[in-house]
């Protein structure tokens, strides 16, 4: 949770943002939304209730930070929280420059305004960027004159939130906190991220534990058999073991992960020199060392399953102990040898 009762949704605005290659139109307001204290209550769980309060991201800019557009306006948001119609209005100016993709769908954009959200215990003001975009299809039933009548409205689900950004007033200097949702496939969307927002995920605790499994898997995938004669079993051995590590370590260190899972010399120089490619293609260098994140080992645990396909008509599922498999092969074809005490 990133809010309490005590977080109060303090000012709003609404815009309607179009698709310019649809000839949509941009239509701004001149001032703030009157909301009823039921309105706010309804509007706060609306906006802030998917948020996920582990994963941050930052604003960025390839050059100077000041020169990101939405930054440069929630800074005066957070300098002069009245005066936000002023500030909504360039925010919806410049995510229309960005809506021309044909695929982008025009709706509602929100700039909301937050006193004391909560994150990682810390009560911080925030400004909040939200656009619904899918309309849903509501049965209302009303009675008159003792007969029950049907219409059908179109409306915002509740429910869930299209898009949308929060922007703790913290770590200025390093782009804000932020926290994302995006209910809509990457392909459609990056306009709003990469374009629009122009954020990127911080390099907290949360992104190293989430990259360092990623970079692994990769290595133990798709380098590992390159350069080494290994079976899928080893394979599977190798993932387990680092998920073993991930779960059982508080802290992670990249000589005692390496010399416990990987042990063989030459591997793990095979693995230091792919994981200097993998961070110069991505542009960031991983840490060494850095507390592990239960939150993202748990997220990011179903891309470590150890799993072996055989042809079509068999998946191995393998969880423990290397010993109990053995592979061979005879006159009806490869096998694989399973040993186990009880059957389940």
């Amino acid at each position: 949770m990133i809010f309490t009762e005590e977080t109060t949704l303090e000012h709003l605005c609404i815009n309607y943002v179009g698709n310019q290659t649809h000839q949509e139109a941009l239509v701004t307001t001149d001032s703030e939304v009157f909301i009823t204290d039921e309105m706010k209550a309804l509007l706060k769980d609306y906006f802030l209730k998917n948020f996920k309060p582990e994963i941050f991201f930052e604003f960025f800019h390839s050059s100077n930070i000041e020169n990101n557009e939405v930054f440069t306006y929630v800074s005066e948001i957070f300098e002069q929280p009245e005066l936000l119609e002023n500030q909504s209005k360039k925010l919806a100016k410049l995510l229309y420059e960005h809506s021309t993709n044909p695929r982008t769908k025009g709706g509602e954009f929100y700039v909301c305004f937050f006193k004391d959200c909560i994150v990682k215990g810390e009560r911080y003001d925030a400004v909040g960027l939200f656009k619904s975009e899918n309309k849903d299809t509501f049965l209302k039933v009303s009675t008159k004159n003792e007969n029950f009548e049907l219409e059908t409205l179109q409306g915002i689900n509740l429910n869930k939130v299209d898009k949308g950004c929060l922007i703790y007033n913290t770590n200025k200097e390093q782009g804000y906190l932020m926290s994302i949702i995006d209910g809509t496939s990457r392909a459609e969307t990056s306009y709003w991220m990469d374009d629009f927002l122009q954020v990127r995920q911080r390099q907290d605790e949360y992104f190293e534990t989430q990259e360092t499994l990623t970079l692994y898997k990769e290595y133990i995938t798709k380098q590992l058999p390159q350069e080494f004669e290994i079976t899928k079993a080893d394979q599977a051995d190798f993932l387990n073991k680092s998920l073993s590590f991930f779960k059982e370590k508080e802290e992670f260190k990249m000589e005692e992960f390496t010399g416990e899972v990987l042990k063989d010399q030459e591997v793990i120089q095979s693995f230091n020199a792919f994981k200097t490619q993998y961070e110069d293609e991505r542009d960031y260098a991983l840490s060494d060392e850095f507390a592990i994140n239960d939150a993202a080992v748990k997220k990011n645990a179903r891309i470590l399953k150890s799993v072996i396909k055989l042809d079509k008509n068999f998946h191995i599922y393998i969880h423990g102990d290397r010993k109990l498999i053995q592979q061979g092969q005879d006159e009806n074809g490869k096998y694989y040898m399973l040993y186990f005490e009880e059957e389940n």
